[in-house]
């Protein structure tokens, strides 16, 4: 019999191997698992921060709308590239946004509830006494709440200090605990949090200081759903066909010229002349475009169940053939990710199993060397990325064109 031991060290040798999510590995390995629950909150798994918290608050209303649809009813897919240069430590974070309007959590969450027809109230303060007082008051008369904690003082992921403030996802808190609050982050067993460290974590970011989302109960007919897909699908058309170079398709291009571009301050030749933070940026790579990941990975996968779904809804079977092409985009973004952070180099391997160790243990239990001598030319594995992401810029630029065509 295989013990819960040699079961997570399995599941996590598969995450580190694959860069797949939890829940993927462990079906895998071990087939689907059980529902999970504590008490009355069911747990819903998921794969986006924030289509899986809107997914799992309506879940344990009663509602069966899943987290494709959800996903798909705030716009589905986006594009965004970002270098950040630290200069306090010296790191190098590359940012990439997957998610439509992923910089803005209050204006995806407004449309995506509004569209789905569910009601809500969004509360914020700068005060932490107001804001604790009023996340405990909600869970106390029994509402879920969806919040935005900061990651290193949330603490349960074990971030380093050097990412203290960097920001966070949604999480739903749906209890208090003795001077704990509860967490669901799409797991399968609860995260408490002692509630000073929790009020301090929501607290952190100014730009979302304290938000605090309650979803009222809804029952949003075939109509509402059909409508909010097909709005998604018309929201995500437009906005990737949009020319920023930040915040749409060619933000893919413009990192794919500045992996290779030899003036541009920006550009990956010259930030990484000295080697320094490399290895920092290519496991951000690694995290931000593979499920194993935070942030669920780059999410053309759901995007593509989204598309199935939403051709049922619609009676437009058409879109299977988009959903087909976002699947092998998805692993278009998969081989980018494995050539950023190769697992047979054994340093970087290292990495990946560390990254998925922590993965694994938040979301199974609730709970959760020195690589920075790279002087192998960085040129060859510079060029090499770019020529991917060029082709993921033209593949996605297809799609998203074919995808325009088939709902306005």
């Amino acid at each position: 019999m295989t013990s819960k031991k040699q079961l997570k060290a399995r599941i996590r040798a598969r995450m580190a191997r694959t860069g797949e999510s939890y829940t993927t590995a462990r079906r895998h390995v071990a087939g689907p698992p059980e529902q999970a629950a504590d008490g009355g909150w069911r747990f819903t798994g998921g794969r986006h921060p924030s289509s899986a918290a809107i997914a799992a608050v309506l879940a344990n209303q009663g509602l069966d709308v899943g987290e494709p649809l959800v996903f798909l009813a705030g716009g589905g897919i986006g594009a965004g590239y970002i270098l950040w240069e630290f200069q306090n430590d010296g790191s190098r974070c590359v940012v990439l946004g997957f998610r439509n309007q992923w910089q803005y959590h209050d204006r995806w969450m407004a449309k995506t509830l509004g569209r789905l027809g569910v009601p809500y109230d969004e509360h914020r303060t700068s005060g932490t006494r107001a804001a604790s007082d009023r996340l405990a008051a909600e869970l106390d008369a029994g509402r879920p709440c969806v919040v935005l904690p900061d990651r290193y003082h949330a603490a349960y992921w074990h971030l380093p200090a050097a990412l203290d403030g960097r920001g966070g996802h949604p999480v739903v808190a749906y209890r208090r605990d003795g001077d704990a609050v509860v967490l669901d982050d799409r797991g399968r067993a609860p995260i408490s949090v002692p509630r000073e460290r929790f009020d301090a974590a929501r607290a952190r970011v100014g730009s979302y200081r304290n938000v605090l989302h309650v979803l009222g109960e809804s029952k949003p007919d075939e109509a509402t759903l059909a409508a909010a897909a097909l709005d998604g699908l018309r929201d995500c058309a437009a906005h990737l066909s949009a020319a920023s170079d930040s915040f749409s398709l060619p933000s893919w291009r413009k990192w794919a010229r500045l992996l290779v571009d030899t003036r541009n301050a920006k550009a990956w030749p010259k930030v990484f002349a000295d080697r320094r933070g490399l290895a920092d940026a290519l496991l951000s790579i690694w995290e931000g475009a593979e499920p194993v990941g935070m942030d669920g990975g780059n999410l053309r996968d759901l995007f593509a169940d989204a598309l199935d779904e939403a051709a049922a809804l619609l009676d437009r079977p058409a879109l299977a053939e988009p959903a087909g092409r976002f699947r092998e985009i998805h692993g278009l973004w998969h081989d980018l990710a494995e050539a950023a952070l190769p697992a047979d180099v054994p340093e970087l391997g290292r990495i990946r199993e560390l990254t998925a160790a922590v993965k694994e243990s938040v979301m199974a239990d609730g709970s959760a060397g020195d690589h920075e001598a790279m002087t192998a030319d960085p040129g060859p594995l510079f060029a090499a990325l770019s020529t991917r992401l060029s082709a993921l810029y033209e593949a996605e630029r297809a799609a998203i064109a074919r995808l325009s065509t088939l709902v306005t």
